[in-house]
């Protein structure tokens, strides 16, 4: 969050689109409080070595009411041979004694456990984590840590702590369940690359996969049945069976191949975006995985498939905005604002004047609201005549629609402190809802930075 005018590179690129670190980086060590809330919430904390440990695909799957039916469905289905390895996370009572594996060794060969301190991950392997502990993994190692009497076990840590370290190498699955956890899981998944999956009417709770469903980052909703067969052919596509040693299946593809330029060609033309800028290995384990998806196994046939249904082409470019935005992203970057920057901007307007930020790139909002958040606070003590505009544009209509509506899940809040969540937030069913305060001073549009003209007479960009 510079003040300064962007590059042209940097403004071919949105928050939705090519993850990359914000414009104001700390290279300390996390200090303040909200970065240790944020460590302390990756309950799983994977460290990668040279063992080759992540060179096997882990299927995440988390369920609640009603899961333990799903999941005996999909085990009894999957090959014990697939390769992969299963992580099942089921809401449980701390209270409350679990028989989850014993239950289930009963309807696969794959070995079913309970997590003991330090196993090791493994393919073709099941494990449950015992409904009174947390869980680390280290090293491809899998270790317990004591269950705080207020922790509640999170699919979203879970899913969202894999996405992290395994990127594309990770499967996430909602089955059965009510309430919401596991929604942000899989959209971490998903925009790591990884592929997800959702049970579909078969579910008896279904607030759980519906809202996965509704937030758009389900590629596939099946029954557990169904869920099974298509994991079964992903084990033997040979993007997904692949080994440390091997070179990664983008590096295969020439950066000057024919067909990747119809690609990027084709997107240019119907979604008026030059992703030639972009980072080709990025690019290319987009296209990868669209190609999973649709059994494709070479890219000269993808190619054929983007020239026949523009719909795919569609489909390719919103895997390309790659959604990257939090709520107080980087806190030390905030507190310069806070402290500095933005006090000394409103210092210097006159009575009578506005303060007028642009905000590029700004995805889903919450970038956009955090500053608005800053500025309102520090309205309370002074400068509190001078008005300020927030506008705030992003390549992607769907991320200005999501901005606009200004609703968020409690996950997507982590970052927001109890005394701000009170004071800028109306909490509307699961979700919160951005105030009316904060919503008034901020002002969306779709915008191209390198087709459309900028906005004009701006104190401050980021």
């Amino acid at each position: 969050m510079k003040q300064t005018q962007l590059s042209k590179k940097k403004a071919s690129l949105s928050k939705k689109e090519i993850p990359s670190k914000p414009l104001l980086v700390s290279k300390k060590q996390p200090t303040t409080k909200q970065d240790k809330i944020k460590n302390k919430r990756q309950t799983l904390a994977v460290k990668k070595d040279d063992a080759g440990w992540d060179s096997f695909t882990v299927v995440a799957i988390g369920a609640s009411a009603g899961g333990l039916e799903a999941v005996t469905q999909l085990l009894k289905s999957i090959s014990p041979t697939s390769g992969m390895a299963y992580i099942y996370v089921q809401h449980l009572s701390p209270d409350h004694e679990s028989i989850l594996s014993s239950i289930l060794s009963k309807v696969t060969k794959m070995k079913v456990q309970d997590v003991e301190d330090m196993d090791k991950i493994e393919p073709n392997n099941v494990y449950i984590i015992p409904y009174n502990k947390g869980i680390e993994v280290t090293d491809g190692h899998i270790k317990l840590i004591p269950r705080a009497k207020t922790f509640t076990l999170s699919i979203d840590v879970l899913f969202t702590s894999l996405a992290e370290t395994h990127k594309e190498n990770v499967i996430g699955i909602v089955l059965s369940g009510s309430g919401s956890d596991g929604t942000e899981g899989l959209k971490e998944i998903k925009l790591a690359g990884g592929i997800t999956f959702a049970q579909d009417g078969t579910a008896k709770f279904g607030s759980m996969p519906k809202s996965a469903i509704a937030a758009g980052v389900v590629d596939f909703i099946l029954s557990p049945d169904g869920i099974a067969k298509k994991l079964n052919w992903m084990s033997k596509h040979p993007l997904v069976k692949r080994k440390a040693a091997k070179t990664p299946p983008e590096d295969e593809i020439d950066d000057n191949d024919k067909d990747l330029e119809t690609i990027i060609q084709l997107l240019h033309k119907h979604k008026s975006v030059d992703f030639r800028h972009y980072k080709t290995n990025t690019i290319k384990r987009r296209i990868l995985r669209r190609m999973l998806i649709h059994k494709i196994t070479s890219l000269q046939a993808y190619a054929e498939l983007c020239l026949k249904q523009k719909e795919e082409v569609s489909l390719l470019y919103q895997d390309m905005l790659i959604n990257v935005t939090e709520f107080f992203r980087d806190p030390d970057a905030f507190l310069l604002l806070k402290k500095s920057i933005l006090p000394q901007l409103l210092k210097s307007k006159k009575h009578g004047d506005t303060l007028r930020i642009w905000l590029a790139a700004c995805a889903s909002g919450e970038e956009v609201y955090s500053i608005a958040m800053l500025l309102l606070e520090i309205q309370d003590s002074k400068y509190s005549t001078i008005p300020f505009q927030i506008f705030a544009s992003d390549l992607s209509a769907d991320a200005i629609n999501e901005a606009r509506n200004g609703e968020y899940s409690k996950q997507q809040l982590k970052n927001v402190s109890t005394k701000r969540l009170l004071r800028f937030f109306t909490k509307v069913k699961d979700k919160y809802r951005i105030s009316k305060s904060l919503r008034d001073v901020c002002i969306f549009a779709q915008h191209n930075i390198l087709h459309d003209p900028p906005f004009s007479r701006m104190d401050f960009i980021s």
